[in-house]
């Protein structure tokens, strides 16, 4: 009860508390998650603390029922998610981190612009961890059952995180969804991708940054990003341009994409030999960009050429002399 008059409080100062109201079979459903999750191999201290206070959150649901369809462009998207003063605090965040980050980047091959820009755009660089309290938005989405199985799978996952000791009940807040901690990892992202990055036994990436550096790095790695080779980078086509050889199959040279007539909107397209595509996320008419393997690491990340090109974009204007 002490946990749940706690959450509640949390919620309330963010804004988006609901009275816990349980609906019919909630309980009985807590009961049958904690007897598969024994059964898997969860401890009885970790499930008995793990679910302690657990409560239904409706606001949860109303958010997974009613998400916003907003039409953007890229432009639109960039203008809302790369301000200034994101910019700006990002280039003074990657000079202050410096030193934690250099030995990070380089056991990864990740450039700290890429670690700090995704960083900056899933947290804003620390400030936004999400305020539910995980297993309560988990447990309400997978008893509601829209996406039951998808849920009950990332509530049995953050079940073995708590059960490992990464981290507490009570510190393990997430968004309503569950994306955790400074890099808003879904539980079972982070079983694959989480990384501990200062050698103290843990995996922390909601207070601990040098693990969610070496988090963020490692899942790009993982995710097949090479070092040395860049994301990508604008271009501009040439007048009748066959709009068939845009997208994900339409792979080749760039030295063929050249002689095609693909030229860079600044400075240089990449080495001749690196095998590239183009991607217009609002059509041919749009802008273009001739992309890379890196690209692709991204989308593993979002699946969103929005969100992929804007972290390209912002890795390049964070390391921008």
């Amino acid at each position: 009860m002490r946990r749940l008059i706690a959450a509640c409080s949390l919620l309330m100062l963010a804004g988006c508390c609901d009275l816990p109201q349980t609906p019919p079979g909630f309980d009985d459903y807590v009961q049958d998650l904690k007897r598969e999750a024994l059964t898997a191999g969860i401890s009885k201290q970790t499930l008995d603390h793990a679910f302690d206070g657990v409560y239904f959150i409706e606001r949860a649901v109303s958010k997974d029922r009613n998400q916003p369809e907003v039409k953007l462009t890229l432009d639109i998207y960039l203008e809302q998610r790369l301000s200034w003063l994101k910019v700006q605090r990002g280039r003074s965040v990657l000079g202050d981190t410096h030193e934690q980050l250099a030995p990070i980047c380089e056991r990864y091959g990740v450039p700290p612009a890429v670690v700090v820009g995704l960083w900056g755009l899933e947290s804003s660089y620390g400030r936004n961890v999400g305020r539910y309290p995980l297993i309560s938005s988990l447990t309400t989405l997978a008893f509601e059952g829209r996406r039951g199985d998808f849920f009950r799978k990332e509530l049995m996952a953050a079940l073995r995180i708590l059960d490992q000791g990464h981290i507490t009940p009570e510190r393990m807040t997430a968004s309503w969804a569950g994306a955790m901690g400074q890099a808003q990892f879904m539980p079972t992202s982070f079983e694959h991708y989480a990384a501990d990055g200062d050698g103290d036994g843990h995996k922390d990436i909601w207070t601990n940054t040098t693990d969610v550096f070496a988090s963020i790095a490692n899942y790009l790695k993982e995710n097949g990003w090479k070092e040395g080779i860049p994301w990508g980078v604008e271009v501009t086509l040439p007048e009748g341009f066959d709009p068939q050889l845009i997208g994900r199959e339409q792979r080749r040279k760039v030295g063929e994409w050249r002689q095609l007539g693909v030229v860079a909107l600044a400075g240089t397209l990449p080495d001749a030999e690196l095998t590239t595509r183009l991607v217009a996320p609002d059509g041919p008419q749009g802008r273009v960009f001739l992309v890379t393997r890196n690209y692709n690491a991204f989308l593993a990340w979002n699946r969103s050429d929005y969100f992929a090109v804007a972290i390209g974009l912002f890795a390049d204007q964070l390391s921008a002399p």
